[in-house]
């Protein structure tokens, strides 16, 4: 049976949004974002210590544009772990390191965290009281997802959020879910045979496990359409999953920040949730890369209870041009393209992304640049390879070999490449060693 979503027009385009904002003026929706994003800075730095230590110096007025707000600190997952377990150890008090705006529920049943989540490290992510709370709503809707379904939902509900922030989102929808969670596919298949329901959520492995011994038991499944998330989603198996009758759409969505991005029936790439300020920046720094070329994902987000500035998800992707075709205005991604926290042990030291950038940024006439490792064991060789746009100056390479020697503490080599020529693919640090 053909794959089917509900409410699509011809070529398969969905006719229907899950609300106005999704098809508002683009420049307008800029503009309101930009407009809340100086509120959003002033209340975290007001209400923790984290980010009134970060942005300390930092006017919250001033910060009204994508230029303003790239001159501020990046925080990453790695900085968001290390302040939480240095805050733990002075006050036990405070398990989220001073990032969030909001602790134990104490005696205001309005106020506080109504859950606590655990993500691998382990770092702790609180969860606020309201509706939908991470925002998956939109994507289970752009899924196909509406009132009076009934939804398997498989993903997690042990320690990690991902099954609670599926299923605020199923809520809100109206639909009724299934906590499944994770494991006993016998039982979850029986469940599915004996329940009935129209949708899957989950990773797109488990939902290929549940087809597939549903097909050697005999067993004809209802579910018809499906949000997977937690993994790659390639066309091969979206098609697979499509011939056999559910029509599978993906979103990009993290444990700290909630929903980022959707797939729409168009199957280009992912659309922009509306309440998160998506940036580009190339590996390892807190710049901008043009639009097109690949880089690490950084949000902000618009979350009052843990208002995250400037987070580095460590997940490399780009922005693709134009509108989607559904009629979608917000700006959208390719989806996920690896991991941006690169890096390569060579003659016994760690040479990290942040490190090659920091060599480029010293040189002007530098563009995109590449750290190449290369050889047998015990035997590295490192070739930075460099853009230059224009005739190379004389002692060039040799002033960029002495400052990739100065940050890294190893010797390297140099070589210049036209613009263009270095794939566009995010790689800071190339391994091409063999270690047969």
């Amino acid at each position: 049976m053909a794959a089917d979503v509900s409410a699509v027009l011809p070529g398969g385009i969905a006719s229907d949004f899950y609300d106005a904002h999704e098809t508002r003026d683009a420049a307008a929706r800029e503009a309101a974002l930009l407009a809340a994003l100086p509120h959003q800075i002033a209340h975290a730095r007001r209400n923790t210590d984290a980010y009134g230590e970060l942005l300390s110096d930092v006017d919250p007025e001033q910060v009204r544009t994508r230029a303003a707000l790239a001159r501020l600190p990046v925080t990453r997952k790695s900085d968001l772990l290390a302040r939480q377990q240095a805050v733990r150890a002075a006050r036990p008090s405070e398990p989220f390191g001073g990032f969030s705006a909001i602790g134990w529920r104490g005696l205001k049943r309005d106020s506080g965290a109504r859950r606590v989540f655990q993500s691998p490290g382990a770092i702790y992510e609180p969860e606020g009281l309201g509706r939908d709370y991470w925002r998956l709503g939109r994507a289970l809707h752009a899924a196909g997802l509406r009132a009076g379904d009934l939804v398997h939902n498989s993903f997690s509900y042990h320690l990690t959020p991902a099954g609670a922030m599926m299923e605020g989102g199923a809520e809100a929808l109206g639909c009724t879910v299934f906590a499944g969670g994770v494991g006993n596919t016998e039982l979850q298949l029986q469940a599915m045979a004996e329940l009935r329901p129209q949708a899957y959520i989950g990773t797109p492995s488990f939902l290929k496990i549940l087809l597939d011994k549903a097909a050697e038991q005999g067993q004809s499944l209802s579910v018809r359409k499906a949000l997977v998330s937690g993994e790659a989603f390639p066309p091969s198996l979206r098609d697979w999953c499509g011939e056999r009758g559910v029509a599978g759409f993906q979103c990009y969505a993290t444990a700290d920040l909630g929903l980022i991005a959707y797939e729409t029936a168009a199957r280009q790439g992912l659309v922009l949730d509306e309440g998160v300020i998506l940036e580009i920046v190339r590996p390892g720094t807190g710049d901008p890369v043009p639009d097109g070329e690949v880089g690490e994902v950084v949000v902000t987000t618009l979350n009052p209870d843990y208002p995250l500035i400037r987070f580095g998800t460590g997940d490399l992707s780009a922005v693709l041009p134009g509108a989607c075709p559904t009629g979608r205005t917000n700006v959208r991604i390719k989806g996920w393209m690896g991991r941006a926290d690169q890096s390569a042990k060579v003659r016994g030291m760690f040479v990290h992304a942040g490190q090659v950038a920091e060599v480029l940024r010293r040189f002007p006439e530098a563009g995109r640049g590449r750290l190449v490792v290369e050889g047998e064991m015990a035997q590295d060789r490192m070739t930075l390879k460099v853009e230059v746009d224009r005739q190379v100056p004389e002692g060039l390479g040799e002033r960029i070999a002495v400052a990739l020697r100065e940050v890294t503490k190893l010797r390297g080599e140099v070589a210049f490449l036209a613009p263009g020529a270095l794939v566009n693919d995010g790689k800071v640090i190339e391994d091409l060693r063999k270690y047969e």
